[in-house]
């Protein structure tokens, strides 16, 4: 199979910096991918440090999809390891390894997500880990409530804030003419997925990924906002 895409990344409306890392950060094509997404978090800069370690040693790897996401959780641990401004700092990573058969290879930690658009239907292929997700998990809070709710921001998993983390793994049998979608929560929490859904279905990998991208600003643009598209052709 080959695969088209395309990236971006945004502040948002409502921050003074962007600590969202991509990759790739160009549209291209070919036979291969690997494609990822972290939203770093920490004071001052630790945030955006955090994220690009684990983008940078996650895709350099050469390693299946899980120790991938494990060596980058070891790399932020200890870069803030002895570094005070560094204390705490951790980031999502949501990955995919694209090969030439069709097979994807998810990795994910934390509460960016993956996305699969098939035959106009939009799946969720990766699961938050989220306090508010628990919660609705255990039926305690409805989904729709998710987006106001006082503990939204609070993540379960991270990496970097220990030695290991547990990684989930997900393997995902492509057809010609899906789509996937990589993004930060700045878009899950602005944009709600029956938009989601209509807007990622539309145009090129490009047009698709500015279309998101604007969304989430319209919607208030609370946090920076970083999307991967994925066309995946025969």
């Amino acid at each position: 199979m080959r695969y088209l895409w395309a990236a971006g990344s945004h502040r948002g409306r409502a921050r003074a910096n962007n600590e969202d890392r991509i990759h790739p950060e160009t549209s291209g094509a070919g036979p291969h991918l690997v494609a990822a997404v972290a939203d770093g978090m920490g004071g001052h800069a630790a945030g955006e440090v955090a994220a690009q370690i684990a983008i940078d040693t996650a895709v350099a790897a050469d390693a299946d999809v899980e120790h991938r996401v494990r060596l980058a959780n070891a790399a932020v641990f200890e870069a803030s390891v002895g570094a005070p401004d560094r204390a705490g700092m951790g980031t999502t990573l949501t990955m995919g390894v694209f090969d030439e058969g069709g097979l994807l290879q998810l990795g994910h930690v934390g509460d960016s997500r993956a996305y699969l658009l098939r035959n106009g239907s939009l799946e969720q292929i990766t699961r938050d880990h989220s306090l508010v997700n628990e919660y609705i998990e255990a039926g305690r809070i409805r989904p729709e409530d998710a987006a106001t709710h006082p503990q939204r921001s609070i993540l379960t998993r991270a990496l970097g804030l220990d030695p290991d983390v547990d990684v989930d793994v997900v393997d995902v049998a492509l057809k010609a003419g899906d789509r996937v979608l990589f993004c930060s929560d700045g878009l899950s929490s602005m944009v709600d997925d029956a938009t989601i859904a209509d807007l990622l279905a539309a145009g090129t990998p490009d047009d698709a990924v500015w279309a998101l991208i604007e969304a989430a600003n319209r919607a208030g643009g609370l946090d920076n906002v970083s999307v991967v598209v994925v066309d995946v052709g025969p």
